[in-house]
């Protein structure tokens, strides 16, 4: 078995570009990074997904988690604040796998078609990891045939991906196809996103297993330090 978790922790810079709630909680950014850092350092899962790194954010994880590999992919794009100037010593923008236990980065790529996202993947324990973030417009199918792909790679073995994918689940399962499964939430799940924009699903995070078990899959509240919620699930291979 092999426990995970996946988190959009949202970066500076897109939480003041889009007047997110956090700010009003969070006017420091430094406070939330280590209000962040220590939710995180207790967590138990041996794989942690996480999107919207900032380099601040990243400084405080590797400084923290001490006990644990830090894998990261840094973007080509670096967020452009529109509200003023920003506040991170490093605005780059990351996605982090935090693995407990023996691990080795087989991939990372931004996609081609979006340079602010793309996959990170891991092998643990003879497992394929592959955090992922995934546009929120029609470039979406795109990204989700590569992800697809690198899911297969290599062949017969176990793949699991986690992620911020910008959609519901069903529109998940459909683009990916025969072979891979969507973990299912509780009806009474958390949103994943708790204020979704216009007419968007308010649970676009996602645990997706390919020759794999997924169970016990949860979201938990964060209690406002994100605009997204955690999931987390057990993974059985």
């Amino acid at each position: 078995m092999i426990t995970i978790a996946t988190w959009n922790v949202l970066h500076r810079v897109h939480a003041e570009n889009w007047g997110e709630d956090v700010l009003k909680r969070w006017p420091d950014e430094s406070e939330r990074i280590a209000a962040v850092t220590d939710r995180l350092v207790g967590r138990a899962e041996q794989v942690i997904a996480l999107q919207e790194v900032s380099g601040d954010q990243l400084a405080g994880l590797r400084l923290a988690l001490t006990d644990r590999t830090v894998h990261a992919l840094r973007y080509p794009r670096v967020p452009a604040p529109r509200q003023g100037p920003c506040s991170l010593r490093d605005p780059g923008e990351y996605l982090v796998l935090l693995v407990d236990g023996p691990s080795r980065e087989v991939a990372t790529e931004s996609f081609e078609d979006d340079r602010g996202k793309g996959a990170l993947a891991v092998e643990v324990a003879g497992t394929l990891i592959v955090a992922t973030h995934v546009s929120g417009d029609q470039r979406r199918a795109r990204q989700l045939a590569r992800l697809a792909e690198l899911a297969c790679t290599p062949p017969g073995h176990a793949a699991v991906l986690l992620g911020d994918f910008n959609t519901g689940r069903a529109t998940v399962a459909s683009a990916l196809g025969t072979g891979f499964a969507v973990a299912d939430l509780p009806s009474d799940a958390l949103p994943t996103r708790p204020h979704p924009s216009g007419s968007a699903s308010p649970w676009i995070d996602h645990v997706v297993v390919r020759g794999a078990g997924v169970s016990s899959a949860a979201v938990e509240s964060m209690d406002g330090l994100s605009d997204h919620n955690l999931v987390r699930a057990t993974i059985t291979v």
